[in-house]
């Protein structure tokens, strides 16, 4: 068992999300980086689908009424055990009654805390991932407390061989630098005006104090829409456009950019003139309020080949880590 005495800002138990419900106005949910999550899950013996605990701008702090295998990825939270620093993309042992706590992120924005044998809350439609707008999953579909008991899953085999485990730093992100992300243009940004097009992907923009789960608010220059008379269907503002469905990533214009991220809402009627490629989404999850983000256009094909380059870079870390199937 895990005990919450402090449950940070906005930590939630995550894992890859909840799929195939989409049609019904359900989102993934998951882990907003799913790089930082899985690399912390291989690191304690774990699936890459185990759920862990997501922590956004400040941790947690948690003791442990049990013997434990532990990693923390992502963000730095200058996280301690019994008050002693401990490195982070490492395996670490706990023993029962000893205390881990993490403060604020000095770099990123997310830090993942995985224990060997998972998160175990129930899975609701076939995720443990947490989605706070309509409150189901993770610990009753809401933000960790203080007071929370969060269960460990059950182990199939002692993971103490896996201690003192890390990470080289080649696999390890640098969130400070790491302010461009890749976007596939569409699917309507011949709404946009051609200054305004050049703009999106020129111009220097900065992450809101309102970017969220649901989506990444960006400040910047106005964006400006060719003059039309708007088709029926739509509503009247030039950003309306004739509903359609929202990918994940995708960049939506009702004035400023918003990238819906992975609580956000499935379909509706603003333009969307872009979309984050997979593997970038968790690069921008990790740039903290009012850092620099800037917009790359790419192919169909460099998403793909950054996809496979991902899934190589994973592969290559699970077997440094002993855990090659």
């Amino acid at each position: 068992m895990i005990r919450i005495t402090d449950g940070g800002i906005a930590s939630t138990v995550q894992d890859l999300g909840r799929f195939g419900n989409y049609h019904i106005g359900m989102p993934p949910s998951g882990a907003m980086d799913e790089y930082a999550h899985t690399v912390a899950n291989y690191l304690v013996g774990n699936d890459e689908d185990a759920a862990t605990i997501e922590m956004t701008y400040q941790g947690v702090t948690a003791t442990f009424d049990e013997d434990a295998v532990v990693a923390i990825t992502g963000a730095d939270m200058s996280p301690t055990h019994n008050g002693d620093p401990i490195d982070t993309w490492t395996t670490v042992a706990v023993e029962a009654g000893d205390e881990l706590e993490l403060s604020f992120a000095t770099e990123g924005a997310r830090a993942y805390l995985a224990v060997a044998g998972g998160i175990d809350v129930p899975e609701v439609m076939g995720s443990r991932s947490t989605y706070t707008l309509v409150g189901i999953g993770g610990q009753d579909g809401r933000t960790l407390e203080d007071g929370d008991e969060l269960a460990i899953g059950e182990r199939t085999e002692d993971r103490r061989d896996l201690v003192g485990e890390t990470v080289g730093d080649e696999y390890v992100p640098e969130y400070a630098t790491e302010d461009t992300v890749r976007v596939i243009l569409g699917l309507t940004d011949y709404r946009l005006t051609e200054e305004s097009k050049a703009d999106l992907c020129e111009a220097e923009w900065t992450v809101s104090p309102e970017a969220d789960r649901v989506g990444y608010r960006l400040d910047g220059p106005d964006i400006e829409f060719e003059e039309r008379d708007q088709p029926f269907g739509a509503g009247t503002d030039p950003s309306n456009v004739v509903d359609l469905g929202y990918p994940v990533g995708s960049i939506q214009v009702p004035q400023k950019p918003i990238v819906l991220m992975q609580d956000a809402v499935t379909g509706g009627g603003y333009a969307t003139v872009g979309t984050v490629i997979s593997v970038d989404r968790g690069r921008l999850a990790q740039r903290q309020t009012h850092k620099s983000v800037y917009f790359e256009p790419v192919e169909i094909d460099d998403a793909l080949t950054a996809r496979q380059e991902r899934h190589d870079r994973l592969s290559e870390i699970r077997k440094e880590v002993e855990l090659e199937d």
